[in-house]
């Protein structure tokens, strides 16, 4: 059997906890699995144990530390130095790079001197203007948080820190796309990420586990529970949601600004493996390590069922484990007839798992939740992109498409 050297964590030093109580968040209830008074911080012995490893078992010449929560930058400065000093010790040559997801709410000065300083990518999470974003993302006590994470915004431009916008897409959002894109243009951002909310409501096995909302995935391709919760996107609102935004980014910002979906599209026209893991043929080589070193199959699979091991047992072993081989097969496996017909599957694969709690026409089970969406999306840019793959083949810019399209919106190409 071969050893998969690539592959891919979401570190969590601070574990769940998080300064915010943003209403659709799946991850800060796993604080529930821990006991009362329990310590949510990456003690140094893991932490050491993690870097030394992770970098030892990768084939590439680049490792990309990715750190998450919960809120990471609750840990403080002086956890993240330790683990830049550590990296350095054992870089053994390799470039190391880092990236933090944060709600931007505790950023200052210092902490956007230290990402400038070491050249973290800083993903933040804002999802509109103010109201959009406060309508779900509040702090512990309900209190809006829009000024404070703008305020983050403005230190990490004024110290030139590198910055990804994080756009999370709720049922009531996906209505308003060009509100939401002329908002962050107006902000000067270029790079952007768009996140469907899909959320199930609590089931009796939740329940088991005092959970608040999410339903353990272990049963999400067995059964049809397709009640999802007030937030969650409409099924084919997300597709919409895309598409007007897509229009208007083809004919103006392409090249200028880098919308994350229109890219991961445009890898899978080429011809290039997904660069993420949600539309990939197969999943399982993305894990989330929590603060204490226990490994899950994924982010959104931190259940006890999905614990692979912990950082002591050795990584290379806990990621290829059979059980966690088998779990990445699992997705193409026993993808709906449907799915494995469908015009778009070299683009989709059926998107990520937990979202797959539909029943088909055909009464299978394991239709994803957003299929409309997707259909209607990559149906919507498809003449567009082959477009963009010839001008790349050609050895122009896929940016040269603003030419070819009269209006901006048109088909067909000059002659």
């Amino acid at each position: 059997m071969s050893v998969y050297h690539n592959f891919h964590i979401l570190a969590k030093p601070s574990g769940p906890i998080c300064n915010l109580d943003c209403k659709y968040c799946y991850y800060t209830e796993k604080e529930a699995y821990y006991q009362k008074g329990h310590s949510f911080r990456m003690s140094e012995e893991v932490l050491e144990s993690y870097i030394k490893q992770y970098i030892a078992s990768q084939d590439s010449q680049e490792i990309v530390f990715a750190w998450q929560g919960g809120e990471p930058t609750l840990i403080g400065i002086d956890f993240f130095l330790k683990a830049v000093s550590l990296q350095e010790k054992y870089a053994n040559g390799k470039k190391i790079t880092n990236t933090i997801q944060t709600n931007g709410t505790l950023l200052n000065n210092q902490w956007c001197e230290f990402f400038s300083a070491n050249g973290f990518l800083v993903g933040l999470s804002l999802d509109g203007p103010e109201s959009i974003h406060d309508q779900y993302r509040i702090d512990k006590g309900g209190k809006a948080t829009f000024k404070l994470v703008m305020r983050g915004l403005e230190l990490l431009k004024k110290n030139e820190v590198e910055c990804n916008i994080l756009t999370c897409v709720t049922r009531d959002s996906a209505y308003k796309p060009l509100e939401i894109y002329h908002f962050l243009k107006e902000q000067d951002i270029s790079y952007i990420q768009f996140i469907p909310i899909v959320e199930r409501e609590m089931n009796e096995e939740a329940a088991e586990l005092s959970l608040s909302h999410a339903t353990p995935p272990s049963l999400l391709m067995e059964e049809a529970q397709q009640t999802v919760t007030p937030w969650t996107v409409e099924p084919g609102m997300y597709g919409e949601f895309l598409n007007q935004i897509f229009n208007e980014w083809v004919a103006q910002d392409i090249g200028s600004v880098y919308v994350m979906n229109f890219e991961w599209a445009l890898a899978s026209w080429i011809g290039i493996p997904s660069p993420i893991c949600i539309f990939s043929e197969e999943c399982g080589r993305a894990v989330a390590m929590e603060h204490n070193g226990d490994l899950f199959s994924c982010d959104h699979y931190v259940y006890p069922e999905y614990r692979l091991g912990n950082i002591a047992d050795g990584l290379l072993n806990i990621m290829n484990l059979p059980s966690q081989r088998a779990f990445g097969r699992k997705k193409s496996d026993i993808l709906p007839s449907v799915c494995r017909t469908c015009q778009v599957r070299f683009a989709c694969h059926g998107e990520c798992p937990k979202h797959r709690f539909l029943v088909s026409e055909q009464n299978e089970p394991g239709l994803n939740y957003l299929c409309a969406s997707y259909k209607k999306y990559f149906k919507h840019i498809d003449p567009y992109m082959k477009i963009m793959k010839q001008l790349l083949q050609e050895g122009l810019p896929a940016s040269d498409i603003k030419e070819i399209l009269p209006g901006g919106l048109g088909i067909k190409r000059k002659v």
